[in-house]
């Protein structure tokens, strides 16, 4: 019998170990955020983005927010209706690739930021979309950044644009990621020239979020 307590005790002692094994997040788990919480932040974002458009005379029709606390090799570009209230479109978009090397996706859970020169990182921060120009990259066609926050106001003297990449697919590639750039959020070709239709037609400026 106490043989038989004696067992009993040590596989409880185990299951509970198991549990708690499973049950425990690791730290990368603690630190990223759930799609529960990215969705509920997409939704806050949005209603502050409408307020800080209608404060500011900017496009009250659309915002584009960018959610890179995602895994960069899903949808993290969303362009959002404040009519509808709900994402009209949802793209990969890049980030910068930092010390890594361009083009590949090392940092495509990890993305680090910065609003200095020459660091190749993407800046946080609420940007205005500025004039339409010629670009070397995509369709030949991108859009001129302003930055609106501590986090991003060397947009321009970074030469901080929104293009198009050949390089980035049309739909999601996760478990790899989208190919890191210089800090431009970048878009596929597809997705540009579907956004420049209504870009180009605005009057009032419209605002990109870029949040983490």
């Amino acid at each position: 019998m106490k043989n038989l307590k004696i067992t009993v005790i040590f596989f409880l002692l185990i299951a509970l170990s198991c549990v708690f094994i499973i049950c425990t997040p690791s730290k990368i788990d603690q630190n990223a955020k759930t799609e529960f919480e990215q969705e509920i932040d997409l939704i806050s974002k949005a209603k502050k983005a409408q307020r800080f458009c209608a404060d500011n005379g900017m496009n009250q029709d659309f915002c584009i927010l960018i959610d890179m606390s995602k895994h960069s090799g899903k949808n993290r570009f969303y362009v959002w209706s404040f009519i509808d209230e709900e994402p009209i479109a949802e793209y990969l978009v890049t980030h910068g690739c930092g010390d890594n090397p361009w083009s590949l996706d090392h940092s495509k859970t990890n993305p680090k930021f910065s609003n200095t020169e020459d660091t190749h990182l993407s800046s946080l921060g609420k940007y205005k979309i500025g004039d339409r120009g010629w670009s070397n990259w995509g369709v030949n066609i991108n859009y001129r950044l302003h930055g609106l926050d501590k986090t991003n106001s060397n947009a321009n003297n970074r030469d901080i644009v929104f293009h198009s990449w050949e390089e980035i697919a049309d739909t999601e590639v996760y478990p790899a990621g989208t190919p890191e750039g210089w800090g431009c959020p970048a878009i596929s070709d597809n997705a540009f020239l579907a956004l420049d239709k209504l870009l180009k037609i605005q009057i009032k400026p419209t605002l990109m979020w870029i949040y983490n």
